[in-house]
C-alpha cells in the first residue's frame, strides 16, 4: 500500500516533523522582527514556502509564525487527506489563538497548496491514490507540480522549509523492519527534501535559503525510533551538506538543517506500543533530566533558530546541522542513570550560586 494511503494512526509524521511542539508546556511567542532590520533580519517582501503544515502543533507552524513575525509572506504545502480539515479549521477561527503574533496581529497564510511529497511528478502517482476519495478532485499535488504553481503565483520565492517525515514501521526495531518500510521512511523523510530542493532552488531569488528538520537518532542510538527513521535522518543530514555545495554553487542557495529535541505532537505520540508510555513522553522526560539546560523545549525555540538560519543574518551559514535541544547532544552520559545512583553516589552537578 502506498504510504499516502496509510491510516492516520500509522502516519507518525507525514505533515509535521517527527517531533513537534510540546502539549505539556505552552508555546512562547517570540518577537523577532523588532530591532532586526538593521542587521538584515527583516523579511518584509520575502515569500516563504513551508512544506508540511496541517495544524498548529508542529514545527512547521512555529517556523511559519517566526517568519511571519519578521514580515515574510507565508504559503504552505499540506498533505491531501487532511487538506480540507486544515482549511476548515482555519476558516472557522479555531486556530486564531495560535495565529496571534507578538503585536496582536494574525499570521496570514496566503496560499495552501495540496502536497504529497512522496511523489515527484504526476506519472509517479498510482491509480489507487488518484481514485482515493481524499485525492479526487485535487490537481497538481506532486512536488514538481507544486513548484510550477509557486512559480506561476510568485515567480521567485526566498525560503523553503521541509517539515515533514513519515515512517510507516517506526514502532518496529530495525531488526524487524521490512525493505518496503525502510525505503518508505527514507523516501518520505529524506529524498522528499532532495526533490524539493531540486525543484524549488531554481525558482528562488538570490540569497535564498532551504531548511529541513532532523533528530539526534541520525548519529546516536535512540531505542524506539525505528522503521528506518534513524537512517532517514542520517541521510537527511548528509544530503544537507551535499546540497549546500551543489545548490550553493548552482543557484546561490543556502541549505541547512535543525536537529531539534523531542517535543510532543499528535504524530509523535503515535510512536508507541499499545498500553505503554509513549516514545515521545519518554524522550521528553529523558531530555529534560539529562540536558545541560534541564528545562522544557518549546516550538518557538525551534522557530527562532529557523528564523535566524533562513534570514540574511545567516547569509554566510550553509551546510550546517544546528542543534536546538537544550544541549542534550553534547552529553555522553545520562546523569539520571541507575548505574550512577545505585550506591548513593552520582555525578557532581554544579549548583546555582
Amino acid at each position: 500500500m502506498p504510504s499516502s494511503l496509510l491510516s492516520l494512526s500509522m502516519l507518525t509524521a507525514t505533515l509535521t516533523s517527527a517531533f513537534a511542539p510540546a502539549a505539556r508546556a505552552p508555546a512562547r511567542r517570540v518577537a523577532m522582527a523588532a530591532g532586526t532590520s538593521g542587521l538584515g533580519g527583516d523579511l518584509t517582501g520575502k515569500v516563504a514556502f513551508i512544506a508540511g503544515v496541517a495544524d498548529s502543533s508542529g514545527y512547521g507552524w512555529a517556523i511559519a509564525k517566526a517568519l511571519s513575525e519578521a514580515g515574510a509572506t507565508i504559503v504552505v504545502g499540506t498533505w491531501p487527506p487532511v487538506l480540507n480539515i486544515f482549511k476548515s479549521t482555519l476558516e472557522r477561527g479555531k486556530m486564531d489563538e495560535d495565529r496571534k503574533l507578538s503585536d496582536g496581529s494574525m499570521m496570514e497564510i496566503e496560499k495552501i497548496y495540496p502536497l504529497d511529497a512522496v511523489y515527484d511528478k504526476p506519472e509517479d502517482v498510482p491509480a489507487d491514490v488518484l481514485e482515493n476519495k481524499r485525492y479526487k478532485g485535487l490537481e497538481g499535488f506532486t512536488i514538481s507540480e507544486v513548484a510550477d504553481k509557486i512559480k506561476a503565483d510568485y515567480g521567485k520565492i526566498d525560503i523553503m522549509v521541509h517539515s515533514l517525515a513519515n515512517g510507516p514501521e517506526v514502532t518496529k526495531p530495525l531488526l524487524e523492519t521490512s525493505r518496503a518500510g525502510y525505503l518508505a521512511a527514507n523516501s518520505a523523510s529524506a529524498f522528499s527534501f532532495v526533490s524539493l530542493v531540486q525543484r524549488i532552488a531554481p525558482i528562488m531569488a538570490d540569497g535564498g535559503a532551504c531548511l529541513s528538520l532532523t533528530y539526534a537518532a541520525s548519529t546516536d542510538v535512540v531505542p524506539g525510533y525505528g522503521g528506518g527513521m534513524s537512517s532517514a535522518k542520517a541521510a537527511l543530514e548528509s544530503d544537507t551538506r551535499v546540497l549546500a555545495w551543489e545548490a550553493g554553487r548552482t543557484y546561490g542557495v543556502r541549505v541547512n538543517t535543525i536537529s531539534a529535541g523531542p517535543l510532543k505532537s499528535r504524530a509523535a505520540s503515535a510512536i508507541s506500543e499499545k498500553g505503554q508510555k509513549s516514545f515521545i513522553d519518554l524522550a521528553i522526560d529523558y531530555s529534560k533530566a539529562n540536558s545541560p539546560l534541564n528545562k522544557d523545549l518549546y516550538a518557538d525555540d525551534v522557530g527562532a533558530s529557523a528564523y535566524y538560519l533562513l534570514s540574511p543574518l545567516a547569509r554566510a551559514v550553509t551546510g550546517v546541522t544546528l542543534y536546538v535541544d537544550n544541549g542534550l547532544h553534547a552529553m555522553g552520559m545520562a546523569v539520571d542513570s541507575n548505574a550512577l545512583t545505585a550506591d548513593g553516589g552520582g555525578l557532581p552537578i554544579p549548583k546555582k550560586g
